[in-house]
């Protein structure tokens, strides 16, 4: 059952949930996107206005689809039942059944991934709605032909396949006629995108197929990096040529567009400032400042995140010089660039050893040592709070020659075959183990030491007597 009730409770579109109506809203609507939001949040107030102008698209649909909100800091008990542990968080009922919601923070995002949901994954249109309907979708994928066959039944499965179903729109039509537009024929599937060529073809005979030939075509020739982009970059570990600049009208920006269409499927081609939002994270990341620019940077994520400096004048730069750094890259012809600080003048102080890329083997690796290392990032809050407690250890075990207590900036510091995923990373690399493990303990002083009792041999040979003793038992 879906619609609106006149007893509900509405906010500019948006259903208001509480302690005392949530069970009842989930059992009266079919299918409730539902915020859990607090109204400090800076995200949540910038969520607001898509979710209310959603809200509107989908309540004017046939059938309606509702949306709702709920203020966790007033709901608590039920923020405390759907153990909400940040803002906002959304989740999605479909008859009752509660699910993680994955979609965009968007208007249109988010009545997409409603749509879909909770409509057919793929709807029957006319010839004449076809275009209309594909011009709307960011990404959509059509059939044209008979609605049966080994073809038709695998699009539908195409549609429903989690790799594709929520970035693409379907659309189906038993009229073949109008297929040419389209670039195919009839009992054929059609591509069509908002950016570079459009529609085209889809080959493939196989949902495998048909789904590699749809992601593979989602990502535009030359991409501007966004948001969107992360997971076709990261996630999917597509290794990507990135040129950083924040001109516009360049010769080599014409060069390296022009690169992007000749070298399309060799590899993504990427441009990106290093100021703004994401483009700044990803620019601290690789490593490239203001003073930089403008510079040509390759990375590998499938390669343990490595990274390539393009070393010519990019200002001078040739459709050639393009073709041969992919070509080396391909061919394993390229040497890693690596950040590092400088080695401090004074590496250890109060017991605490400050490690950076170039001193991390002399020291990590050092077979007469053994090391914790503390993987860090300076914006890092966990990372901040653990400080004075890693500072303590530090001077409680400093008289342990043959132990280190190091610190290692994992944003301005790297090494090869080191992926640090997450911050605070701690990891053990004892003498007889340099491979490294990771560290198991609690975070609490006495749980270091207790720990480093277990798990040191420098430390044991030091304190014996202080093996798997807490302050609490002395």
């Amino acid at each position: 059952m879906s619609g609106v009730n006149a007893e509900d409770v509405w906010d500019n579109g948006v259903l208001v949930l509480n302690d005392d109506n949530f069970d009842e809203a989930i059992a009266k609507y079919d299918y409730l996107l539902v915020e859990f939001y607090a109204p400090w949040c800076g995200h949540c107030k910038k969520l607001a206005p898509e979710y209310e102008a959603a809200a509107e698209v989908l309540a004017a649909q046939d059938p309606p689809r509702t949306i709702a909100k709920v203020d966790a800091t007033e709901a608590k008990g039920l923020a405390d039942r759907m153990q909400i542990k940040g803002f906002p968080t959304l989740y999605f009922w479909n008859q009752g059944t509660k699910m993680d919601y994955s979609g965009g923070r968007t208007k249109d995002t988010i009545v997409e991934w409603v749509n879909k949901k909770t409509g057919p994954a793929s709807l029957e249109v006319s010839c004449d709605d076809m275009s209309a309907k594909t011009a709307e979708a960011k990404l959509a994928l059509s059939y044209f032909g008979a609605l049966e066959g080994d073809l038709f039944d695998t699009f539908m499965s195409s549609a429903r396949d989690p790799r594709i179903a929520e970035k693409f729109s379907f659309f189906h039509t038993s009229d073949g006629s109008c297929a040419d537009k389209f670039a195919t024929s009839a009992n054929g599937i059609a591509l069509s995108r908002a950016f570079d060529e459009s529609p085209i073809k889809v080959t493939g005979s196989t949902v495998d197929e048909i789904v590699d030939f749809a992601k593979t075509a989602s990502v535009p020739k030359l991409i501007t990096f966004s948001e969107d982009f992360i997971e076709p970059i990261f996630g999917d570990h597509n290794p990507a040529l990135i040129l950083f600049t924040e001109e516009s009208g360049q010769g080599y920006q014409a060069v390296f567009e022009k690169a992007a269409s000749d070298l399309n499927g060799q590899i993504l081609f990427v441009t990106s400032g290093v100021t703004d939002g994401i483009q700044s994270r990803l620019a601290e990341f690789i490593g490239v400042e203001k003073g930089d620019l403008p510079s040509m940077r390759l990375i590998a994520p499938e390669e343990s995140m490595l990274k390539f400096v393009w070393e010519g004048d990019v200002n001078a730069l040739t459709g050639d010089d393009i073709q041969k750094f992919v070509s080396d890259f391909k061919a394993g012809n390229l040497q890693p660039h690596l950040k590092s600080e400088d080695i401090p003048a004074e590496a250890t102080v109060d017991g605490l050893t400050t490690i950076v890329g170039k001193s991390w083997e002399s020291i990590v690796q050092d077979a007469s040592k053994d090391v914790l290392v503390k993987y860090y990032a300076p914006w890092c809050g966990h990372c901040k709070a653990l400080a004075p407690t890693w500072a303590d250890l530090a001077k409680d075990v400093a008289d342990i020659e043959d132990l280190i207590i190091a610190d290692f900036d994992a944003t301005a510091n790297e090494v090869p075959g080191l992926d640090i995923r997450g911050y605070p990373t701690l990891k053990f690399y004892p003498k007889d183990n340099k491979a490294g493990q990771d560290y198991g303990g609690d975070r609490a002083l006495d749980d270091f030491k207790n720990w480093l009792g277990e798990n040191s041999a420098a430390y044991k040979a030091a304190r014996p007597a202080s093996e798997g003793v807490t302050s609490d038992e002395l």
